[in-house]
């Protein structure tokens, strides 16, 4: 069945990143007086820009598409952002804009991981990933309006390119955390289709362009450099060296020179003329991650797993260590005489560089040669011989926000504790997506162990932290299954043993605004009723629909009830998809009512604006009631008694009091002990409790006796609910 995933976060989600920064680009100001930009790409799934001031800087656009980490982004033609993810997408936007996707090109089978975009030539841009697939984009034919079928289908609004277009109505989408290697979903359609730079057998994790883009570079797992020529796809040479996984790659302007750096710690200077390597530098003791050339291409500045920012002069082999982070380097940026620096952390730093007279920081000193076998820097590191950092703090700071790194689902299925990196431990209330109690650093256990509760919910959704975020999971059927009392919510103005459903009223909650806005724009169409306008046959969502159960009510009336109002200030993201496209992402104050059955599950649909939920298995629970050992209290019944799925155990306890105390028959239950008549019309019984008051009249009667009574079950005593427990037997 389709999943909607919820990205509860809070306010600061969206001035700052909540996860590793995974990629950097820099847009320098057009003209005199104007702002430069720094475009960031983040594991949290979201690409910012910041306004860049003196000492200051502002988040001014979240761009929010993408369902997986963002990986790498790249500037191309002034205006234009191209980024890829590991939802193996590659997606266009529009850099100045508030953020809007205008093209989304699925073509890769697996996680795209990285891209490559000429300077001089804003209309290619290469992606590699994880499949071993490198495609050359020509981004004017794939931004070339595309047909309304096509156009129809894309996530977000945007035109999606090469059609992986099929109906997922009835199949289920992969969960972000699951593992990759998806097979296309649907035969190519007549769109744009990228060239495929096809001889690559395993993964690429990095790729490279001359300014003009007729040269492209790759390299991944299996520690070769590949050449090839973008415009064709074909292959030009292949350059062996290094002995494990090449991370990253850099072509100078004319293409004859290219610098790798490779998880074997090594960075190598390769001359394509000559197709050999002509120098090799040791200067990490890890895997090299990121590296950045200055102008000339005369110096490289590195970083890796060390967490070490090194600039050597490629000539000289003369190398420095600018500074060391507290967490290894993932990308390098150079901006003026600055570099700006990212992290698996989810801030980033800018620190000096002097990229236009790199001799300055050598003539600072600490400066050694750099050697050329990768034991050489390590030897040194051991030996106590490690260089000294020039800088000590960063010129500036961009800073994130802690990403969540631990959690746990608590008993009342409601609330989730977590811990993020800083060790600071929150309880969150899922029905909200808001934290509602700051516990600070303390033992994230112990925290676990003091809000544990003897109670049973049914696990209506799952939970993970991989964005960095709370990312909420709901499934259907099963997230249908648990149900509370009005009362136990503090909903006032409903009867007090009224049930509700806790997804349902969640999803209610979190769509009210894309109700709203759907209303306005169709108004009648988009009634109470719950008919959802739409310009495609309905044959496959009538017969859905006949499997589908009502509330018992003739509409719905989508009142949001506090315990479900999510706020509009900070506003959870969903991630779902429909019978057409991928699967997308919005915050929901994005929605804007025109979202159909293509974009969302007709699950959603139907339990939003027709209030119908699936069909349930089992509505009814069985149990025994048995005097506790050791009790002289007679057995109330031989039979087995049935209720449903949920009951308030005080009725169980009216129950034996009126057998015990009362000795009269119950009129709440069958002739087999079923307490009657459950669930109907969406309304409960009083099983035990006349519609006169009756029960209650004779009790007063006999307040003398003032009875005691304890439900257990499983020898632990039964607070609130009976139902939905594993135990087949209570204990008076």
């Amino acid at each position: 069945m389709t999943i909607l995933h919820v990205t509860s976060v809070g306010l600061l989600f969206y001035l700052q990143h909540c996860g590793g920064i995974n990629c950097l680009a820099v847009l320098k100001s057009s003209g005199p007086g104007g702002s430069d930009y720094l475009f960031t790409g983040s594991r949290d799934g979201t690409l910012k820009r910041w306004v860049l001031g003196e000492d200051v800087s502002t988040c001014s656009a979240t761009f929010e598409s993408h369902v997986d980490w963002v990986n790498d982004a790249v500037l191309t033609g002034g205006d234009t952002l191209v980024s890829c993810s590991s939802d193996t997408t590659v997606k266009i936007w529009n850099c100045l804009s508030d953020g809007k996707c205008t093209r989304t090109l699925r073509q890769h089978s697996d996680y795209v991981t990285c891209l490559a975009a000429a300077e001089f030539n804003s209309n290619i841009v290469a992606s590699g990933g994880l499949g071993g697939e490198v495609f050359i984009w020509d981004l004017e034919a794939a931004l070339a309006p595309l047909s309304k079928s096509n156009d129809s289908a894309e996530d977000d609004g945007a035109a999606s390119v090469n059609g992986l277009v099929s109906s997922l109505t009835n199949t289920s989408m992969r969960p972000i955390g699951s593992s990759n290697n998806i097979s296309l979903l649907a035969t190519q359609s007549q769109g744009y289709t990228p060239i495929s730079a096809k001889g690559h057998k395993e993964s690429v994790y990095a790729l490279a362009t001359n300014d003009r883009g007729t040269l492209l570079v790759s390299g991944g797992t299996e520690k070769v450099v590949r050449v090839w020529d973008p415009r064709t796809g074909s292959k030009n040479m292949k350059l062996r060296g290094h002995t494990d996984n090449i991370r990253t790659l850099l072509l100078d302007s004319t293409g004859r020179f290219c610098l790798s750096g490779s998880s074997d710690s090594m960075i190598r200077l390769w001359d394509l003329g000559q197709q050999r390597c002509v120098h090799s530098y040791a200067v990490h003791t890890d895997s090299v991650w990121a590296l950045a050339s200055t102008p000339a291409f005369s110096h490289v500045y590195s970083g890796g797993r060390d967490s070490s920012l090194y600039m050597t002069d490629l000539e000289t082999r003369e190398s420095v260590l600018l500074c060391t982070k507290e967490h290894p380097i993932s990308r390098l940026v150079l901006h003026d005489n600055s570099i700006w620096v990212a992290t698996t952390d989810s801030s980033v730093d800018r620190w000096p560089s002097e990229a236009h007279n790199p001799v300055k920081v050598f003539q600072r000193g600490g400066s050694f040669l750099a050697g050329n076998l990768s034991f050489s820097r390590a030897k040194a590191s051991l030996e106590g011989s490690a260089p000294v950092p020039v800088y000590r703090e960063p010129s500036f700071s961009i800073p994130g926000t802690p990403a969540l790194v631990q959690h746990e689902i608590l008993n009342n299925r409601r609330h989730v504790l977590t811990k993020d990196t800083t060790g600071s431990v929150k309880l969150w209330e899922i029905t909200k997506g808001m934290v509602i109690e700051n516990y600070g650093k303390v033992s994230f256990n112990k925290k676990k162990e003091e809000l544990f509760e003897m109670v049973s919910i049914p696990a209506w959704y799952t939970v993970d932290t991989r964005l960095g975020s709370l990312s909420v999971h709901l499934e259907t059927p099963q997230c249908f299954s648990a149900e509370m009392y009005s009362t136990d919510l503090n909903i006032t103005g409903k009867p007090e043993d009224d049930k509700v459903n806790l997804a349902r009223e969640t999803l209610n909650g979190l769509l009210s605004h894309w109700l709203t806005k759907r209303r306005q724009k169709f108004g009648s169409q988009a009634s109470a009723n719950g008919e959802i306008p739409s310009g495609k046959d309905t044959s496959t969502r009538t017969f859905a629909l006949s499997r589908i159960e009502g509330d018992g009510t003739g509409e719905n009336d989508h009142v949001v009830y506090p315990p479900f109002e999510f706020s509009a200030a900070s506003p959870p993201s969903i991630v779902t998809e429909g019978s057409q496209g991928g699967p997308w992402r919005k915050k929901i104050t994005d929605l804007d009512g025109t979202e159909d059955e293509k974009v969302f599950p007709w699950w959603l649909l139907d339990c939003v604006s027709h209030n119908r939920l699936p069909p349930r298995e089992n509505t009814k629970c069985s149990f025994y009631l048995h005097p506790c050992e050791g009790s002289t209290v007679q057995i109330l019944t031989q039979g087995k008694l049935s209720a449903p799925r949920i009951l308030r155990i005080h009725k169980v306890v009216n129950y034996v009091i009126e057998k015990m105390v009362l000795d009269k028959p119950l009129d709440g239950t069958n002739a087999d002990g079923a307490f009657a008549p459950g669930i109907t019309g969406g309304q409960i019984s009083h099983p035990a409790v006349g519609g006169d008051g009756s029960f209650w009249s004779g009790l007063k009667s006999r307040q003398k006796l003032k009875p005691s009574i304890e439900i257990l079950c499983n020898n632990q005593a039964s607070l609130c609910y009976l139902g939905n427990l594993v135990c087949s037997k209570n204990l008076v």
